[in-house]
């Protein structure tokens, strides 16, 4: 009988010895690493600050977040133009399908106390006491709530300008996702995502980039992009002692991650402008005007383009004004005077004798699943679709392309 008992003890002991195997504690779930390549797509250049909010996302996925706090409560630092807003904007758009899906305060409308309001509603007693929607109510909260996903977003944008009093009502909500309104009733964040963002430290950011003084220069290589260890380390540091210098310990120690976005450098900033050059196509499509066509950008326009919105002090900010300015406002004016119409080819190249974009009709009357079979190009392949700055080669293959497409449709039609 002892025997027995030893032999099936050892058979147990070898058939767990069957199953032991090394895990990937870094493997990504299927729905957390969908969101990773969607923030990719949308935000440049801040790698490790989506990193980490996508595995605070799939720690909430696995159920293992603290029931009793907000899903994440994110401090987001750094210059002004290098996608803080944005990055929470990609996360709604991503989840629920549309960049607005957030609740987003603006904290520059409650740099006094009595302003908080507007946030919680009047208590019993004081005027307005019934008038008054509070903005942090539960109903606001979960508006945007699906059938698949139960996650709210709340914004609070630049949070250094708000009142200390709003700083001292968010200790509660960061700590047990409560909330108390003024007419007694509880709000829980337990099934939010909490942003701030701050200008914070800025300034000594680009301090320590571009120094007066001394041989710092070249700590950041305008063509890669890339800052040295120790540099990244310094700035990172720079953002959190100048939050630590401006909040309150207690309100510090309540957040989940500080998170320091890095500025753009000219690598970053060509992506950003094919990412951008993409949703001013889409845009085309997608608008009321019955002019849906398709543009195309030459080398040298994307350049100038280049030239004209660099400025590492403004990040993105000042790329899609030099857009707006160069590009936008020009095809606006073609558009009003019907010199574009729907179904046209327009190219753009760089005029350096007047050193302005110059823009060329290509082609007329080209047929609509023409164009869109472009725009599904522009979508499906963004490394070389023509709308997130078209090379001069796709554009010569793209007319005959359509070409043959119209005739084939004229041939086909009976006559």
């Amino acid at each position: 009988m002892i025997g027995r008992v030893q032999v099936s003890s050892a058979r147990r002991q070898k058939s767990v010895a069957r199953l032991r195997k090394l895990l990937d504690i870094h493997q990504t779930g299927e729905d957390a690493e969908k969101l990773r390549v969607d923030l990719h797509k949308r935000i440049i250049g801040q790698d490790h600050t989506i990193q980490q909010i996508v595995n605070v996302y799939q720690t909430f996925l696995a159920g293992m977040n603290s029931p009793s706090r907000p899903i994440g409560s994110f401090l987001l630092l750094g210059p002004t133009g290098t996608g803080k807003t944005r990055l929470v904007e990609s996360m709604a758009e991503s989840l629920v399908g549309d960049a607005r899906a957030m609740v987003k305060i603006d904290c520059a409308e409650f740099q006094h106390s009595h302003e908080i309001a507007k946030l919680v509603g009047s208590p019993p007693g004081y005027l307005g006491h019934r008038e008054t929607h509070p903005v942090l109510s539960q109903e606001v909260l979960t508006q945007y709530h699906t059938e698949k996903v139960k996650l709210s977003f709340l914004l609070f944008d630049e949070i250094e300008k708000a009142s200390d009093a709003l700083w001292n009502l968010l200790l509660g909500v960061l700590d047990k996702a409560t909330l108390t309104l003024g007419d007694t009733r509880r709000v829980d964040f337990s099934q939010t995502m909490i942003f701030m963002t701050s200008n914070l430290g800025a300034a000594e950011m680009n301090t320590i980039l571009r120094p007066t003084l001394g041989f710092g220069a070249g700590r950041l290589d305008q063509q890669t992009g890339q800052l040295d260890a120790g540099t990244a380390e310094k700035i990172s540091r720079a953002g959190v002692e100048a939050a630590r210098r401006r909040f309150t310990p207690e309100f510090m120690n309540r957040l989940d991650k500080v998170l320091v976005f890095k500025p753009l450098a000219e690598t970053e900033l060509r992506k950003i402008l094919t990412l951008e050059l993409n949703l001013l196509q889409q845009r085309i499509f997608s608008s009321s005007t019955p002019t849906p066509f398709f543009f195309a950008l030459a080398p040298a326009a994307k350049e100038f383009l280049l030239r004209e919105g660099t400025d590492l002090k403004y990040g993105a900010r000042h790329l899609k004004r030099a857009l707006d300015r160069e590009l936008v406002d020009p095809l606006s004016n073609l558009i009003a005077s019907g010199q574009v119409r729907g179904g046209d080819l327009i190219s753009v190249d760089y005029n350096a004798t007047t050193n302005q974009m110059a823009f060329f009709k290509e082609a007329e009357d080209v047929p609509d699943h023409a164009i869109f079979k472009l725009l599904e190009l522009v979508v499906s392949n963004p490394a070389t679709a023509h709308s997130i700055g078209i090379e001069t080669q796709l554009m010569q293959a793209a007319v005959p392309f359509m070409e043959l497409e119209h005739r084939a449709i004229s041939a086909g039609e009976p006559r």
